[in-house]
């Protein structure tokens, strides 16, 4: 049993906490779960969802950790190394593969997007300096930033220089000083924007509008999206928690750090709700309109409106910048752990070779949005495509087989020793069933939903 990671280590418990925490949050965190929510049943998706967390985010959390911290390497060799510990097949090993080619594919797209959220928080200081235009029209602006391919070339590769630059100096250095620089930071301004939203006059109407729970609407269907954002909000499928696991000192809880992660990474979905929609109610802008169409079309709508607005959309979409670049930072540190480990190249120029063929493969997505647009694989667009594959399929496939090699290829005394010795018996035995049998069922109903099965 090794007891650090050639790659480095985190100093702290709060470290990986910071970390994993920034892994989770993203883009979806910020948009997604509050119109999700809202949606499907306020109240009644929330308990539902945290229930999910319980079922299927945390014993696949937990797992993964556990694999990380017993392998101290990249995912792909840490699993290689368990099954012969095992005695167990190599095959095992596709597992670490299919994480990290996942996480590499949704890199390149993620990426994307990230520089959209760039390309507005710019514009909004420019503005607040009177260096540039107000967004008078911000569906247009959508519009023409989407049609220039130099533009989003521009923005992609300034974010995915961001993020090399973190990864490449490696886990104290690089990824333990950004995220407990980054990740308060995220948490100051989503207190200021929640801050501005109580006092918008509709805070209460929006705290009903995401809460009240609607129990007609608690359906099979519901509680299918209900588990598939317990699933893919942990960042769980693509090794990152895994690879951060590697990282995680022998002596810390993980029981306690990955719940502390979920219970964060929910908190923060939920403030990012009232801090949104108090807006999107006040200036009447139809709740329903989630998504792309809600972030970068509607609020700035709200934004040239609203008192201190366009201090206010730099606050926003600097939060947006922040929360894609935690996220991003985790999805490429995998691939360059198993560079370093693979080959002789040093950890700067692996982080090097990971950005720039995540960057030639992002614009495929950069010209689907423009001179690829008629370009349609399976009748979606070559973003969407990228984004069904590794995120719809290849990332729940990823959770299964690590709730399985977690289950039943490691032994219980490996997973008992991780978990934590002191651990009262129905407590390892509640773990050891759901990611056995509860887990993987789920998993299989959220990916036949997902493939369009059910």
């Amino acid at each position: 049993m090794q007891t650090s990671s050639i790659h480095g280590m985190w100093s702290s418990r709060l470290a990986f906490i910071l970390a994993a925490t920034g892994s989770a949050v993203g883009l979806g965190n910020i948009w997604r779960f509050p119109y999700i929510t809202s949606e499907n049943g306020g109240g009644a998706f929330v308990l539902i969802y945290l229930l999910c967390i319980l079922a299927v985010g945390l014993p696949i959390m937990f797992s993964e950790i556990v694999i990380g911290r017993r392998g101290r390497m990249s995912p792909i060799n840490s699993i290689r190394e368990l099954s012969d510990d095992a005695k167990a097949t190599r095959a095992w090993m596709g597992l670490g593969f299919l994480g990290v080619i996942a996480g590499f594919i949704i890199l390149s797209f993620y990426s994307v997007v990230a520089g959209w959220t760039l390309h507005y928080g710019f514009a909004y200081l420019k503005e607040l300096v009177g260096m540039g235009a107000p967004i008078t029209d911000p569906g247009e602006t959508f519009e023409n930033l989407l049609a220039s391919a130099g533009e989003l070339t521009f923005w992609h590769g300034l974010f995915m220089l961001m993020t090399v630059g973190v990864v490449a100096f490696g886990v104290e250095k690089g990824l333990e000083r950004a995220v407990t620089i980054l990740m308060p930071l995220l948490f100051v301004l989503l207190l200021i924007l929640l801050g501005y939203g109580m006092n918008t006059g509709s805070f209460q109407e929006a705290v009903g509008f995401l809460f009240r729970p609607d129990w007609s609407q608690v359906s099979g269907p519901m509680i299918v999206t209900a588990m598939g954002q317990a699933f893919f909000t942990l960042s769980l499928g693509m090794c990152a928690i895994m690879t951060y696991g590697a990282y995680l000192p022998s002596d810390v809880n993980i029981p306690k750090v990955g719940t502390t992660v979920a219970i964060s990474d929910t908190v923060v979905a939920l403030i990012a709700g009232l801090a949104i929609f108090p807006i999107v109610i006040s200036f009447g802008i139809d709740p329903g309109s989630g998504g792309a169409g809600l972030i970068f079309t509607s609020l700035p709508l709200a934004f040239s409106e609203m008192p201190f607005g366009i201090a206010y959309g730099m606050a926003f979409f600097l939060l947006l910048s922040v929360a894609a670049w935690t996220s991003a930072i985790s999805l490429m540190e995998p691939a360059t752990a198993y560079l370093v480990e693979a080959t002789d190249l040093s950890r700067k120029a692996a982080a090097l070779c990971v950005a720039a063929f995540a960057w030639m493969l992002g614009l495929a997505t950069v010209f689907s949005f423009n001179i690829w647009s008629e370009v349609s694989i399976g009748g979606k667009s070559i973003m969407d495509a990228l984004d069904y594959v590794a995120a719809d399929v290849m990332l729940p496939i990823g959770g299964l087989l690590t709730a399985l090699f977690a289950g039943w290829v490691l032994s219980k005394k490996i997973t008992r020793e991780e978990l934590d010795e002191k651990m009262p018996d129905w407590a390892f035995n509640a773990w050891l069933w759901l990611t056995r049998i509860v887990t993987p069922a789920l998993i299989l109903v959220v990916l036949a939903s997902l493939l369009g099965i059910l």
